[in-house]
């Protein structure tokens, strides 16, 4: 823990004037214009991917970038009510679903019984991207490259995570009126690339 302490006390004495008057802004209210929802793997930082700031992005991560359908409950929903939040309250201009390589939670939906029992809960969320393995092995069975399953399935994540969100009533409502955008990322680890999906030509293709 001493690099984190150390790290406080670097921004609080030394970087925190660099940004005084933005954050002075930000100490009364908050303005994002998009809502990034992203796997909590720690190799995965958005505002350094992005080169964001505080207050352009409202934030959501989970085990696997999962978005679970849109419905009526009783229970404590962190995700659905995060997306609640950014849509209703902050009124967000985009969502971008980003997924990433070398994804544990992806891997995991191909894990067994036995490999799972000791994480029920992790077991529990993944069930909502069961449809995602599925997808991923009939793409694999049509293309005949059996190499490339770990990067099909994360990525078919990302495309059926953002089906997911036009099940949410406020979301579809803005989505048809062209008031707000969905976008499908996958980020390379290993070389930093960052590849945005088509959905027309339904493939994730390079921002450069």
């Amino acid at each position: 823990m001493k690099n984190l302490f150390d790290g406080v006390r670097d921004f609080s004495e030394k970087e925190f004037d660099s940004y005084r008057a933005l954050f002075h802004d930000l100490a009364v209210k908050q303005d994002p214009h998009t809502l990034y929802i992203g796997c909590s793997d720690s190799r995965v930082v958005p505002d350094l991917i992005t080169k964001s700031m505080p207050g352009d992005l409202f934030v959501v991560r989970n085990i696997a970038n999962i978005v679970p359908h849109f419905r009526e409950s009783g229970e404590y929903l962190a995700t659905t009510s995060a997306i609640e939040y950014a849509l209703i309250v902050l009124n967000v201009e985009n969502i971008v679903v980003c997924g990433h390589s070398n994804c544990g939670g992806c891997k995991a939906l191909f894990a067994s019984e036995s490999e799972l029992e000791k994480i029920p809960f992790t077991r529990h969320w993944l069930e909502l991207a069961a449809p995602v393995k599925e997808r991923a092995l009939e793409i694999m069975r049509r293309s005949h490259h059996a190499g490339d399953l770990e990067w099909i399935v994360e990525q078919e994540n990302v495309v059926v995570q953002m089906n997911h969100l036009l099940t949410y009533p406020f979301i579809k409502e803005r989505f048809s009126r062209g008031t707000l955008s969905i976008y499908g990322w996958y980020y390379e680890i290993g070389s930093g690339k960052v590849f945005n999906y088509n959905k027309e030509k339904r493939l994730f293709e390079l921002i450069t």
